[in-house]
């Protein structure tokens, strides 16, 4: 998925947040506003949040998605600026992003399957700890983890929960996934694992009845899961743009020498 060589169409989304709409009104008054089918690239006006909202809601578009942050959080965003907006996009670098497909069967033997572009989480529900198994590539890997919860990261997403949780930031180009584990109690020394973008991994919930665990991915949330599953999706692809000098790659760097 590519930029076309020259954007003159553009559409305009935007967050339900007040200076949202308001910048977004301005811009399809100075650029108007070609309509998703028409438009070379998708400008999405809002936070973190509203990008992956607006990620998942047209992956399927196949156009570049630019994002602008009116919101609280603009890590996946460029700053906003009305003045040269073409200028700006024609000389956009593009990171073609990779969500993992999640597949969580839940205790009734119910399948649910979502996507994630950040990642996917389990966490416990009650005051008990969870106890996880983890597999991967078929073999078990760690017999049982009692913790809060495990996660599984994309590049994009390292510097999100899983950061906050402790894991690793991973460099866009690495095509490594972070499996970060989530207040860990036993194994105390565990920290998690780096895996291969090719990598199935497998959760299984131990005691899940006295230990109930819901999954997560991005933004769904599948309660009481007994087993969840999660690859790498290679036929889903989205083209995000940063400014020249700003890509995805460059932050993601940036933020391992952040103080």
């Amino acid at each position: 998925m590519k930029k076309s060589a020259f954007v003159t169409r553009l559409t305009f989304v935007a967050s339900n947040r007040p200076e949202a709409q308001e910048a977004r009104d301005k811009l399809v008054a100075r650029y108007g506003d070609a309509g998703v089918e028409n438009a070379q690239v998708i400008v999405a006006l809002g936070g973190d949040g509203f990008m992956l909202e607006t990620v998942h809601a047209l992956m399927h578009s196949g156009k570049p998605i630019y994002g602008m942050n009116k919101g609280s959080v603009g890590f996946l965003m460029n700053e906003f600026a009305d003045d040269d907006l073409l200028g700006r996009i024609n000389a956009a670098e593009g990171a073609t992003i990779h969500p993992l497909r999640m597949q969580a069967v839940d205790v009734n033997g119910e399948t649910h399957e979502a996507i994630a572009f950040n990642e996917v989480s389990l966490l416990r529900t009650t005051r008990q700890a969870a106890k996880l198994r983890i597999s991967v590539d078929g073999k078990v890997r760690l017999p049982e983890l009692i913790c809060d919860g495990a996660l599984i990261s994309t590049p994009m997403g390292s510097t999100a929960y899983n950061l906050s949780a402790h894991g690793p930031i991973i460099p866009m180009d690495s095509q490594i996934l972070a499996l970060t584990p989530i207040s860990a109690f036993r194994p105390r020394r565990w920290r998690g694992a780096l895996l291969s973008h090719t990598a199935r991994i497998r959760l299984e919930v131990l005691e899940g009845a006295k230990r109930p665990v819901s999954a997560t991915a991005d933004n769904y949330e599948a309660q009481h899961v007994m087993e969840v599953y999660i690859a790498e999706d290679r036929d889903v692809q989205v083209c995000m743009l940063f400014d020249a000098g700003r890509s995805l790659g460059e932050r993601v760097l940036a933020e391992q020498f952040s103080v």
